[in-house]
């Protein structure tokens, strides 16, 4: 049982990850058949967008022209939703179900709860200019169906017997982006073409977009923070001078990461603050921002070609000798600290 949940998340895992253009047969059809099984007339027409931003876009204006009908979400997503995860607590008991979300919905939560919010924000961000479109945004976008981005219950969901009022859904899941359902028509979005994320599941790149769509909506980051996409065409040609002069605090800490500690330090004309057997503490002081203290050892097991590699550790601005910092970043206070070798 536990190798098959595993199996299903995995499958699940990819869904939301995947980019490319979308199965658009299939994912009509799910459309089609999450209306079926609803109860519902299908839609008189899908309609397909580049991107949540297009979709959430074309949303706002359906539902100020009162053409597209009611939303249908309830009916069609969160009804199903509800009846499927309580047949599932009944059938395996709470310690059963929670068992279970473990295996498979817990797997995928934070990193697609992560990316769904960050795409909101970003599609809020696109499309207003004052308070009063920001309102009609949020309330379009509480109308959305996540498509892929839904894989954490649905791959809770995957299998569990009389979860088919979910086929549909789960069927536009596996081809297809965002997707709004009302009475007469259904908005469906694209899939994004790029998704960068670093080994922790944020959003993460350099030299470009981390997550971008094929209508040109995009959203930039470093490690999961969001960053204008002009900053990081900065990141190239950095100084010293440059990054000590961001007045941003959190730029300025994404500057110090790309450009390196050690080399700041190094270039900067830092000198050490104190010196032991544990290695070299070094201090700068950031305006606007907590000082840089960092600790220099020397790994005592030499290279293969006999040179012993030096590493940089970031420590908290309080450390006042190297060997507290080191202790630290074991979990150790200074005086518990007693390694048998240096290493």
């Amino acid at each position: 049982m536990e190798t098959a949940q595993l199996d299903t998340t995995a499958t699940w895992r990819e869904v939301a990850a995947a980019t490319g253009p979308a199965d658009r047969a299939a994912a009509e059809e799910g459309v089609r058949l999450a209306y079926r099984l609803a109860g519902l007339p299908e839609p008189e027409r899908i309609v397909w967008t580049g991107s949540p931003r297009e979709g959430a876009e074309l949303a706002v204006r359906l539902t100020a022209e009162g053409t597209a009908g009611r939303s249908v979400r309830d009916e069609v997503r969160t009804r199903p939703w509800a009846a499927a995860r309580k047949r599932a607590l009944d059938r395996l008991g709470p310690a059963g179900w929670a068992e279970h979300w473990a295996l498979t919905g817990a797997q995928l939560w934070d990193t697609t709860v992560g990316l769904t919010e960050r795409i909101r924000t970003g599609v809020v961000e696109a499309l207003t200019t004052g308070t009063e479109d920001e309102q009609a945004v949020r309330l379009v976008l509480l109308d959305a169906v996540l498509g892929q981005h839904d894989a954490a219950w649905l791959a809770a969901f995957d299998g569990q017997d009389g979860g088919d009022p979910l086929v549909g859904t789960a069927a536009v899941a596996r081809t297809a982006g965002w997707w709004w359902p009302y009475e007469k028509t259904a908005v469906v979005s694209e899939r994004p073409v790029e998704l960068h994320r670093d080994e922790a599941g944020r959003l993460d790149r350099a030299d470009g977009p981390a997550l971008a769509f094929p209508d040109g909506f995009a959203l930039h980051a470093w490690r999961g923070m969001p960053v204008p996409g002009e900053f990081l065409a900065e990141l190239a040609g950095l100084t010293p001078r440059r990054i000590r002069e961001e007045e941003n605090a959190e730029l300025r800490r994404v500057m110090l990461e790309h450009y390196g500690y050690d080399r700041y330090l190094e270039e900067s004309g830092a000198q050490p603050v104190q010196r032991d057997e544990a290695g070299v503490l070094w201090r700068i002081e950031l305006e606007g921002d907590e000082p840089l203290v960092m600790v220099e050892v020397v790994n005592s097991t030499p290279e293969p070609d006999g040179t012993h590699r030096t590493y940089w550790l970031r420590v908290p601005p309080r450390t006042r000798t190297a060997r507290e910092g080191v202790a630290w970043t074991f979990g150790l206070e200074e005086a518990d600290y007693v390694p048998e070798r240096e290493t």
